[in-house]
């Protein structure tokens, strides 16, 4: 079930603000060219995005009315500038539909991460500008990523923005701004990326999970007086 809720994790290292992130990856910000964005354009992501809030809105329309309206091209200016690196068009262009972080008076600045709960499952929910800058602060490394001496493998990289996650930060999805490939991490285990070749394609999967649901035919999931509800 989504709910309006703010979720807490009090983890080392939360409490580091954004000022922090600007000493931290200077070198970061720079434009990236994404092939992806060249030969499928914003217009992927709109559309993947709005296959999926059309389904939640004709099966889950509760769920739906739940969840805000979109950015502003301000916002995300303003949320570049401070994080360091600026967001994928394609990224952009999601945020632009639907900016998913709480209303403020219901974030608690102590918190790891906040979003509404139960959507796209039980155990992770979508990052809003706001909660997707608070994040990427308490990744984002001075030497560009995590380890430090492994460049090759790392456990996280400044290029990659976090858009879904778990109420602690330990697990979620990333894109990465150098191709616009979507990946995960899980703390203590090995950052898998490339797990879709773009946003498009995994807002295809939440789309076909919706589906699923709506056709009665998902294992942990149903839908009960117009929500989702996770067994």
């Amino acid at each position: 079930m989504i709910r309006n809720v703010a979720f807490c994790a009090r983890t080392s290292g939360l409490r580091r603000q954004a000022s922090t992130l600007r000493t931290a990856t200077p070198a970061v910000v720079q434009s990236y060219e994404n092939p992806w964005e060249r030969a499928e354009g914003k217009m992927g992501v709109v559309e993947s995005w709005s296959r999926v809030m059309n389904l939640l809105r004709q099966h889950a329309p509760a769920d739906h009315a739940d969840l805000p309206g979109p950015a502003t091209e301000r916002m995300l200016a303003a949320a570049e500038e401070r994080m360091g690196i600026p967001l994928p068009q394609d990224l952009r262009a999601w945020l632009l539909q639907n900016n998913l972080d709480l209303p403020e008076e219901d974030v608690d600045d102590d918190v790891a991460c906040c979003g509404f709960a139960g959507f796209p499952d039980e155990g992770s929910f979508f990052l809003g500008i706001r909660a997707m800058e608070k994040l990427y602060a308490n990744r984002s490394m001075p030497g560009g990523f995590d380890p430090p001496d492994q460049p090759d493998h790392p456990f996280w990289r400044n290029e990659w923005i976090p858009f879904l996650s778990d109420q602690d930060g330990w697990t979620g999805k990333f894109i990465d701004v150098r191709d616009g490939r979507i990946g995960r991490w899980f703390v203590g285990e090995i950052t898998i990326t490339g797990e879709y070749a773009s946003l498009a394609h995994y807002f295809d999967s939440v789309a076909e999970m919706l589906t699923k649901i709506a056709d009665r035919n998902h294992p942990v999931c149903e839908v009960a007086e117009g929500r989702l509800v996770w067994s």
